[in-house]
């Protein structure tokens, strides 16, 4: 299982502003990230294979999943202030997403407001650039993104080994090999718990030895 490199990461830039989009797109590719730029919030749910549904009903979820969706995103930056839907707005859908809630988001805006930073971080946002953008702000992109493939990975592992289908093939190998061991192998094998034993014993020291004086009677004592 390597290391992925940034080569292999792969971001969505979502800007309404033509000009920003395109800056970020190159300061990215300059970074070495794949990158799929949109220019809403609705484009990215898309992308990410999912719809908002029908708001008049209070039942239905905001969003719903697609299945078209085949490009994995490694990590979503987007504006905060757009028409429609607003990047606080995608952050929350996102993180609303059970397929998409480990997703790292970042958010970008021009104005520097305490109130609406607190608001994103602590809605999950992982970061809050102010724009410009500068690649100096790009490298803090790789460690999120590091440490959600390494969950994935680790989660992917931990699905297989709890896989019923993978506990019976292990329990079968298991079985397989212990009826494949020679006497001489299975003694071999057993020694090191023999020899943990004497030790143990050795570590111990002898057993006391039994009083050897009779009982007492009259304060006399007899020896045997």
């Amino acid at each position: 299982m390597g290391i992925a490199t940034e080569s292999q990461f792969h971001v969505l830039a979502v800007d309404d502003s033509l000009i920003d989009r395109t800056l970020i797109e190159k300061l990215l590719k300059i970074s070495s990230y794949q990158v799929t730029t949109v220019d809403s919030g609705s484009k990215a749910l898309e992308f990410l294979g999912l719809r908002e549904n029908d708001q008049s009903d209070p039942n239905s979820p905001s969003v719903s999943p697609n299945n078209h969706q085949e490009v994995e995103v490694n990590l979503i930056i987007t504006d905060y202030c757009m028409p429609g839907m607003t990047g606080y707005d995608l952050l929350k859908k996102i993180k609303e997403s059970s397929s998409l809630r480990n997703i790292p988001v970042v958010i970008m805006s021009s104005e520097n407001e305490p109130s609406r930073i607190s608001r994103c971080l602590e809605e999950g946002a992982e970061e809050f650039f102010l724009k410009p953008v500068r690649l100096a702000d790009l490298n803090r992109l790789r460690p999120h993104m590091m440490k959600t493939k390494l969950k994935d990975q680790i989660q992917e592992v931990q699905e297989k080994i709890e896989n019923p289908e993978v506990q019976q093939q292990l329990h079968q190998l298991q079985n397989e090999n212990d009826q494949q061991q020679t006497p001489q192998e299975q003694q071999q094998l057993s020694l090191p718990q023999a020899n943990n034993h004497k030790r143990k014993t050795m570590e111990q020291g002898p057993a006391p030895e039994a009083d050897r004086t009779r009982p007492r009677y009259n304060d006399i004592a007899t020896v045997v």
